[in-house]
């Protein structure tokens, strides 16, 4: 019985620390939104079917691909109000071209969106990933802007620049470390 009664103390521990932590994570996140001079780095919001998109899908044509739905659509409006609520200056939005990613950007309301080709879908292309990667490090490495650069791009984008995996709408926060990598800053679910 008393072996039991610690797992269980154990666990609670686990739980509470986890929960320290993602506290921290998200106040870190918050901070640096507000000094400037950050990369947010955001996955679009809920676009269900799966990873990638249909065979035969057009990056010219919405209805071939992947798109947000009804709560995707209301979880960027949502997750923009709160940015702007927050005071947060978003200086620049770059957007993957996916149709998915430009929507989730401009549902945002936080100003004009800029498809840049280099945040693409790393999953779907696949064969230009380490080229993808490159050059969205190179972006994020010449942020020189006061305010903060926000980037609409794919889970697996994030991963490739961050190690981290994000849940749809999730935001990593960045900044340019030395060596060319970016060094993760925090995170936010903006639920």
């Amino acid at each position: 019985m008393c072996r039991i009664r610690f797992a269980l103390l154990a666990i609670l521990v686990g739980f509470c620390a986890a929960s320290d932590i993602a506290s921290a994570d998200e106040a870190a996140a918050w901070t640096a939104l507000h000094a400037g001079r950050h990369v947010a780095l955001m996955r679009h919001t809920d676009a269900p079917g799966g990873a990638g998109d249909p065979p035969g899908f057009r990056l010219d044509d919405c209805a071939t691909q992947r798109n947000l739905s009804a709560k995707g659509r209301a979880d960027a409006a949502r997750i923009g109000a709160r940015l702007r609520s927050e005071g947060i200056a978003v200086e620049r939005i770059l957007s993957s071209p996916w149709c998915r990613c430009m929507d989730t950007a401009t549902l945002l309301k936080l100003g004009p969106v800029e498809a840049e080709p280099t945040f693409g879908n790393v999953v779907v292309l696949s064969d230009q990933r380490e080229s993808l990667t490159a050059g969205a490090r190179a972006v994020i490495d010449k942020w020189t802007g006061s305010g903060i650069l926000l980037v609409v791009t794919h889970g697996a984008n994030i991963f490739a620049l961050t190690g981290i995996s994000p849940a749809s709408g999730e935001i990593v926060v960045v900044r340019s470390a030395s060596g060319g990598s970016s060094e993760s800053v925090g995170r936010l679910i903006l639920d």
